[in-house]
């Protein structure tokens, strides 16, 4: 098992837990109340920081309620926390843009993360051809 120190920014704030067995990823929550107006953009205060184990990194991502209940799409659709973001004040935070108007509360859950280990370093060959089967195109079946 991983140790990660992890620093709150807030007594108000829930401790981080698995949800009961359901998933391995772990919710998030605002660590302070955001009023957004449609249109508008805001990094939310997720109220913790943490030193990630060497070699790994954390990704961030809205939970299937987020957009449905907040109105909120994450506008790097996945967030990267590195290995290199671990001081005191590098609190974690989602960047949203609101759809609508919306109020997100303390506690509120709006996203989730899980730990992951870092891509193995890798180098790239360059060739004039690949081996593998040519499907011609794009996605899963090949038309464009």
């Amino acid at each position: 098992m991983k140790q990660i120190k992890i620093k709150y920014f807030s007594d108000e704030m829930e401790r981080l837990d698995y949800i009961d067995g359901k998933s391995d990823w772990i919710d998030l929550r605002a660590s302070e109340e955001v009023e957004l107006k449609k249109g508008e953009f805001k990094l939310i205060p997720l109220g913790v920081a943490m030193e990630l184990p060497k070699g790994f990194e954390a990704h961030i991502l809205p939970r299937s309620s987020t957009f449905k209940n907040f109105g909120i799409i994450q506008t790097n659709h996945c967030g990267i926390v590195d290995g290199s973001y671990c001081g005191d004040n590098d609190m974690w935070r989602m960047p949203a843009l609101a759809v609508r108007d919306t109020v997100i509360h303390v506690n509120d859950r709006i996203c989730q993360f899980r730990i992951v280990e870092n891509q193995p370093e890798i180098h790239f060959e360059e060739v004039e051809h690949l081996t593998g089967t040519d499907r011609g195109g794009f996605g899963t079946t090949g038309r464009q």
